[in-house]
């Protein structure tokens, strides 16, 4: 099964670590990691705060969390690379061509959703897209317990 996790967004401040907090939250107990990075990350900057507050209000919190640029080496070594756009996973395979086999949406398992970026938008798109990321992580779960 899958023993890591990559999440892939643009800048790593928004989607990416709100959907690493809900994995891991979801995963706990389970030995799986899941981590994040983004395509055009702004790095060393953390959770953006609106984010952070949506995250909050569902008990979960990312305080540690630096935005990181995803590196060739991130998707050699994760077991599973899950991205927020389809664009993203485009920009995936021309890094790693095979990255292929084992990236995917996020929101696969709901019709392939893309979910969109909330970075610079109001309150009720990090709460539109938290809510979709959540429903995209419980539709993953059958996928990652094993």
């Amino acid at each position: 099964m899958f023993n890591s996790i990559l999440i892939v967004c643009v800048g790593n401040i928004c989607r990416s670590p709100t959907a690493e907090a809900i994995l891991k939250h979801k995963l706990e107990g389970t030995g799986i990691q899941v981590s994040s990075a983004g395509l055009g990350a702004l790095v060393g900057k953390p959770v953006d705060a609106s984010a952070a507050e949506v995250m909050a209000e569902h008990g979960l919190a990312l305080p540690d969390h630096s935005a990181r640029q995803l590196t060739t080496e991130m998707l050699h070594s994760a077991d599973l690379v899950l991205a927020m756009e389809n664009r993203h996973l485009q920009s995936i395979f021309k890094m790693v061509p095979e990255a292929r086999g084992k990236s995917f949406l996020f929101g696969r398992w709901l019709g392939g959703c893309e979910t969109p970026d909330p970075y610079r938008q109001s309150r009720p798109a990090f709460v539109h897209v938290y809510n979709i990321l959540d429903k995209s992580a419980n539709a993953w779960l059958p996928y990652l317990k094993k």
